[in-house]
């Protein structure tokens, strides 16, 4: 719409429509004509009557700039445009006219902040470090974000997604720090997305990504500030969305997803075990059921005699083949997991564990599955939790379908076919241009000291190379102001 033709007054009268716009007209004649609109569950009550309508009834006659000049309010601006007054008042403004026929308006900024006050984080939970976690609301987060990194390189682009919508998106980086491709090529994604609704990180993150085909997440969600006041430092960037309690940060490779933060508040000894027993549960939760598939079907000979005769006996009355076993078993956990999460916190606890208990108990009494793979299948469980993003966590559960189903084929040379295409589609992978895998492909020793195992931070005495930072040095290094 031509902003010059646009009768605001009448757009304002359109709005009234709805029962929730209010919109009062002063035609007393005691004081000069004004009319002022607004929604009233985006509207602070104290903030409207004590800074706004307070000025506005006091004896004489105020013009508008005037009423701009006395309001005790910084968020405020007088305009003519349309499309300035209407998201004004979709966000919280109030809007003011002093004549009856006229397209002068003055917008005030008296939103109403409703949200949850800073917590625990309740995902990545830690016993040591900070106990605070981002919150729904987009000035919040920056807050916290701030105040782990006062520093005047801490640069912030604001922009909207989703043409419903319209969520307030922010780019967080470190001016003289990150690597200004990574940032650029985030922002053209970023503005690049043309959708009607976008209302999490989460869904960003799809829309932004190298490969959206790919089932691996590319861009780390994390609800830890401290995580990503940690990542600024590095070199690599964070997204911020008001509403959503995760930010995004990237680029990231495989690595980042097995990393749990609280490994840099341990020390580096305990830090590095945890660390490598992490991997290690990974790859076990992936392959555990695939393999029992593939020794019970076709590699008896992989086992020793001992064990093979226990295994024998624990499969003697079982009348069905490995395969529909270890799936049937599989499948049966992932109920109880889905039940037990979409279940109200109390009652999904009761689920999983008696549910587990009182299945797992019933299913080897009838002879439906052995107790081999009932420990296999719960053991694979256990693994699984061990993941510290969740995203990463819902992956590895999904990997293991497709490891079963070729054990039931081909056997060991099916799961190491899966496995070498899996491995091929990493090799491939990227996220914002730099390769999923590095510092392993292409190798990077010096990076090597914060991946599988934590060294020392004597022995950081550069950002990682692969993030090819504009500033590399991390010690002894000041912070000038620009």
């Amino acid at each position: 719409m031509n902003k010059k033709t646009v009768d605001v007054s009448h757009q304002i009268k359109q709005m009234a429509q709805s029962s929730d716009f209010l919109f009062f007209e002063n035609k007393s004649g005691i004081n000069p004509y004004y009319s002022i609109c607004y929604y009233k569950p985006l509207i602070d009550p104290m903030t409207l009557h004590e800074k706004i309508l307070f000025f506005l009834n006091v004896e004489g006659s105020l013009s508008l700039e005037d009423l701009f000049a006395v309001l005790p309010l910084t968020e405020k601006q007088v305009t003519s445009d349309w499309t300035e007054i209407e998201d004004g008042l979709l966000r919280g403004y109030v809007a003011i006219q002093f004549e009856e026929h006229t397209n002068q308006t003055l917008i005030v900024c008296a939103a109403e902040k409703v949200g949850r006050s800073v917590q625990p984080p309740e995902i990545e939970f830690s016993v040591v470090g900070p106990k605070e976690a981002f919150v729904e609301s987009l000035e919040v987060n920056l807050n916290l974000l701030r105040k782990r990194l006062p520093i005047p390189n801490l640069r912030t682009k604001e922009m909207i997604v989703g043409n419903l919508t319209k969520s307030k998106t922010v780019i967080c980086y470190l001016e003289g720090f990150t690597n200004e491709a990574y940032v650029n090529t985030a922002i053209e994604r970023i503005e690049a997305i043309d959708f009607d609704f976008v209302l999490d990180t989460t869904m960003l993150s799809e829309m932004i990504e190298d490969d959206f085909k790919s089932i691996f997440p590319q861009s780390l969600e994390t609800e830890r500030p401290d995580r990503i006041a940690s990542a600024l430092t590095l070199g690599q960037f964070a997204i911020i969305m008001d509403g959503s309690p995760h930010a995004l940060m990237g680029p990231v490779s495989l690595g980042w997803f097995f990393v749990a933060y609280e490994d840099y508040y341990l020390p580096w000894h305990v830090a590095s075990f945890f660390r490598l027993l992490r991997f290690c549960a990974v790859c076990f939760s992936i392959i555990a059921s695939a393999v029992y598939v593939a020794i019970t079907t076709y590699h008896y000979e992989a086992i020793s005699n001992p064990l093979l005769s226990t295994l024998i006996s624990s499969r003697a009355n079982i009348p069905f083949p490995p395969f529909i076993e270890a799936l049937v078993m599989e499948l049966t956990i992932e109920l109880l997991r889905e039940a037990g999460a979409r279940l109200p916190s109390k009652i999904g606890q009761t689920i999983g564990i008696v549910g587990g208990i009182v299945i797992g108990t019933a299913a080897v009494q009838a002879s439906l599955t052995s107790n081999v793979l009932l420990m296999i299948i719960g053991l694979s469980a256990l693994a699984s939790f061990t993941t510290p993003t969740f995203r990463m966590s819902t992956t590895i559960r999904v990997l293991r379908y497709p490891f079963i189903f070729a054990a039931e084929w081909l056997g060991f040379l099916g799961i190491f076919i899966v496995a070498a295409f899996l491995l091929i589609h990493l090799l491939r992978l990227k996220t914002m241009g730099m390769p999923y895998l590095v510092p392993f492909f292409p190798f990077r020793g010096a990076d090597l000291r914060d991946s599988l195992v934590r060294f020392p931070y004597s022995n950081y005495p550069k950002t990682p190379s692969y993030l090819r930072t504009q500033r590399t040095a991390r010690k002894n290094t000041v912070v000038d102001e620009e």
